[in-house]
């Protein structure tokens, strides 16, 4: 089960209004289950995503860039099961298919549609089965919260529970509603960010600025996040924007009302980001790195993910073992991923289990016992800091444990 996290509500969740989702059972991988997704937008509403940086990036992802420069999406289908990713041209043919037999079903282009896939890689998609189902799809449409939370369940892969997060604000005198869906529990390092993420809005809000405000929320929340520091070939988070809540366009970065929009999406990424990482594979513990005392953010993430993705610390975190050197030799380790660390003088280093000081001056605190260190590692929830000394930069990451069931996860993947 997650660490400390539980599906919300569908009573805790607020239904955006301009968007629609519908849910059927197509067969792709498992029979028996919800695995297909129609989100429907309405007219003028507008769009902005990231993608996954893997050069083996999934067919649907390199048609989602194509069509998404054109502007004027109205329709979101995911697919869970099989990825469609190292599919080759017969991947790319299948994608823009099921955009064209959506396209026909909704009397829509097949630019008006962007495709999403997550599961399997190098196995076909099954195209005939889900445009069988797409139909169900659509009779299935409603706007209500009831129809985000089932989206939510329909996108899972491994995941053992629904991501789901709802947040409303007041922009202008206007309430403004922002609610949005992920999954992701396996192959989690960002660059953009390793998951599917779906976040809407009923602002009213410019394009440029949407795809500005979805790469700054990227990197406060799914860029902040490592499972297993694998980036996946199907990483995609998509911003969506309605303009049904009346309140003025937002037109300029500069304005309160832009910094009030991005601070409740970042907050609604950010809880579907530290959801991800609760429902790591396997998991049993959630890791908070907060590194500060950096030149810029940059040298702070390196560091902070030379933690994350390193198998001897969290193996050390899963089974309470306080052998904390292991964090200081991935914190050197991180020089090698940023040049600006090359210089670093660990004698300015400080390292801290929540307010336990373990390390400093390049060795052991004078104060540290190992007995702290193994009161500090067994809760569920850890916080680990670190103190670069070498300038005012900070950045915040989350991570989990590694388990013996991770292992069991992935093994049995296919199976």
């Amino acid at each position: 089960m997650p660490v400390n996290y539980a599906t919300p509500s569908a009573a805790s969740l607020f239904p955006v209004a301009g968007v629609r989702l519908g849910i059927a059972a197509a067969g792709i991988r498992k029979t028996n289950r919800h695995d297909l997704t129609l989100i429907e937008l309405a007219a003028g509403s507008r769009v902005a995503g990231v993608f996954t940086q893997n050069p083996f990036c999934a067919a649907p992802v390199q048609v989602c860039q194509q069509h998404l420069a054109g502007h004027g999406i109205r329709a979101l289908l995911i697919n869970t099961g099989i990825a469609n990713a190292g599919t080759g041209e017969a991947g790319l043919l299948a994608a823009r298919a099921s955009c064209s037999a959506l396209a026909a079903l909704l009397g829509l282009s097949d630019r008006q549609v962007l495709p999403f896939s997550t599961g399997v890689i190098m196995e076909p998609l099954p195209l005939k089965r889900i445009v069988s189902a797409l139909p169900n799809c659509q009779s299935a449409l409603r706007g209500d919260s009831q129809g985000w939370l089932a989206a939510a369940h329909a996108i899972m892969t491994t995941d053992t529970v629904a991501k789901v997060a709802s947040r409303q604000i007041m922009i202008a005198g206007k309430p403004v509603t922002v609610t949005g869906m992920s999954k992701g529990a396996g192959m989690i390092k960002p660059n953009m960010a390793t998951m599917l993420g779906f976040v809407a809005t009923d602002a009213a809000i410019t394009q440029p600025l949407l795809e500005q405000m979805v790469k700054e929320v990227a990197d406060v929340s799914f860029n902040c996040i490592s499972v297993d520091g694998d980036t996946s070939t199907n990483d995609s988070f998509i911003l969506i924007a309605t303009g049904a809540a009346g309140n003025a366009e937002i037109a300029s970065a500069a304005r309160a009302d832009y910094a009030a929009l991005r601070d409740a999406v970042a907050a609604v990424a950010g809880e579907l980001a530290q959801a991800i990482v609760r429902d790591g594979e396997g998991a049993t513990k959630f890791i908070e790195i907060a590194v500060d005392g950096g030149l810029d953010a940059a040298e702070c993430k390196a560091v902070g993910y030379a933690i994350a993705h390193s198998p001897l610390v969290k193996t050390a975190f899963f089974a309470s073992d306080p052998n904390l050197g292991r964090i200081l030799a991935a914190i050197g380790n991180a020089a090698q991923a940023c040049a600006t660390l090359a210089d670093l003088d660990v004698r300015t280093v400080k390292l801290w289990l929540g307010d336990i000081l373990v390390a400093e001056y390049g060795g052991r605190a004078a104060s540290y016992h190992e007995a702290d260190g193994a009161r500090a590692m067994a809760p569920s929830e850890i916080l680990v800091r670190v103190d670069l000394g070498r300038g005012s930069a900070h950045a915040r990451l989350w991570t989990c444990d590694l388990s013996y069931d991770y292992v069991k996860i992935n093994a049995d993947y296919r199976s």
